[in-house]
């Protein structure tokens, strides 16, 4: 049932004994970056007496990771970093995360203990669907599986049919995959006349990367008949691993070996008592290369009160519920609406409006742009139009790494605000709903 007992559970003065110990290394290498080193110069304790005194240290954020790219919160000599891990950028600079053999090795027990926790054992096999590369997802489950002893088929995301046919030749029992992705590869089991509740041995499928309702994991549990678990990460902590549903699946246990959170405001910044929903905030506890300091996720949840049936003390957050930001996720990709206005912006023959449409479409994510054109080119030929519309799908397919349709507009055809322009309309959720 447990992974490492000891651990996952030890009684709570115990765990925050553990965490201050780690909390107070962590300070210290972390002051070794430049970043932290200067921050931390006047306005941090060289030591913290208890947990509480780390909501004197100022938070970091997404904008600190930008700002100080590429070495500014690297602690170790790059010759001891062995991987790194990258999120796209919006206008300027990507985040980029390092990791040394340490951490690599700490990231994969974590994956493997979220695993085991589910009942996952050594004689699954394990079909990893997600995308490899500097997407965290793919590689930091492959190395759990592995660290658990699993059969691992590292086959990635996309071709369908193949998919299908692993999974049935190869008895796969464990699957890692976007929800979106579940729901889409069931119209290619009704085409092929397989009934995948019958004809599969697959009984665990764990889903991340992108937001989805309750509603939606139990679709998927119905459809294949199996047991659906939710994983929660971010490149910043090390990916997926930060959390991780049990086999109650009544929240999921924050690892506070590795991590301390808090619940905080988004607007006034206060910490949240235990059961109100807010901002979560990570401090990292073990990481070698990059230690982050209250590290602000953007993401929205809650800690739920009481204990896990399962025995185990580590703390559970709530399914996460958005984020504080305007990040869009379509299909696990992570897209900012000023990526895709400076792309749009660049082209001469468009104009200064457009609108984003995100819609649901055979279970996935569908983007479209509706984009005016300038006067002249509204009056050009019907293949001038087509070029730019070619032209305006290719640049965004290269900054955004997915592939919307673009909709040219004639001038002043669409809304526009007298304050703060409305440039997304998403209407996933009232898809869901619908459905």
């Amino acid at each position: 049932m447990y992974w490492e007992k000891e651990i996952e559970t030890m009684g709570r003065s115990d765990l925050a004994s553990l965490q201050l110990d780690r909390l107070n290394h962590s300070l210290e290498q972390a002051r070794r970056s430049p970043f932290y080193g200067k921050r931390f110069a006047y306005k941090a304790p060289s030591h913290l007496a208890g947990l509480g005194d780390l909501t004197t240290l100022p938070f970091t954020t997404k904008d600190d990771l930008r700002n100080a790219f590429p070495y500014g919160f690297l602690t170790v000599d790059l010759k001891e970093v062995v991987r790194l891990h990258s999120s796209s950028g919006t206008t300027g600079n990507p985040t980029v995360v390092f990791h040394t053999a340490g951490d690599i090795g700490q990231w994969g027990n974590l994956i493997a203990r979220c695993m085991y926790t589910t009942g996952v054992r050594k004689h699954d096999v394990f079909q990893n669907m997600m995308g490899y590369g500097l997407f965290t997802g793919g590689l930091g489950f492959h190395y759990g599986a592995e660290k658990l002893g699993v059969m691992t088929i590292p086959i990635g995301p996309g071709n369908s049919k193949r998919q299908i046919w692993f999974l049935q030749n190869l008895e796969t029992t464990v699957v890692h995959i976007l929800p979106s992705y579940a729901l889409r590869l069931y119209k290619f089991f009704e085409e092929l006349a397989i009934d995948p509740r019958e004809d599969l041995a697959l009984r665990i499928a764990f889903v991340g990367a992108e937001p989805h309702s309750e509603e939606i994991r139990k679709k998927i549990e119905d459809l294949y008949n199996i047991k659906v678990y939710n994983s929660y990460g971010l490149s910043e902590m090390c990916g997926p691993g930060v959390a991780f549903e049990c086999e109650c699946q009544e929240g999921l246990h924050i690892w506070e070996d590795h991590f301390y959170p808090e619940i905080v405001d988004p607007a006034s910044e206060e910490v949240l008592p235990e059961g109100e929903p807010g901002e979560l905030v990570l401090t990292t506890l073990t990481r070698e290369a990059m230690p982050l300091v209250r590290y602000r996720t953007r993401d929205l949840t809650r800690f739920l009160p009481g204990n896990c049936p399962c025995g185990r003390t580590h703390r559970r957050i709530d399914r996460i519920t958005g984020r504080s930001d305007d990040m869009l996720i379509i299909n696990g990709v992570n897209i900012f609406p000023i990526q895709i206005e400076k792309t749009l912006m660049a082209i001469p023959e468009i104009g200064h409006n457009y609108l984003i449409e995100i819609r649901k479409e055979n279970f996935m994510d569908r983007l479209q742009v509706h984009v005016e054109i300038n006067e002249e080119v509204f009056h050009g030929t019907l293949a001038e139009l087509e070029k730019l519309q070619e032209n305006a799908v290719a640049a965004l397919r290269a900054e955004l790494g997915v592939t919307p349709s673009v909709k040219l507009v004639e001038p002043s055809s669409l809304p526009v605000s007298e304050g703060k322009a409305q440039r997304v309309y998403d209407y996933r959720n009232e898809a869901e709903a619908e459905g």
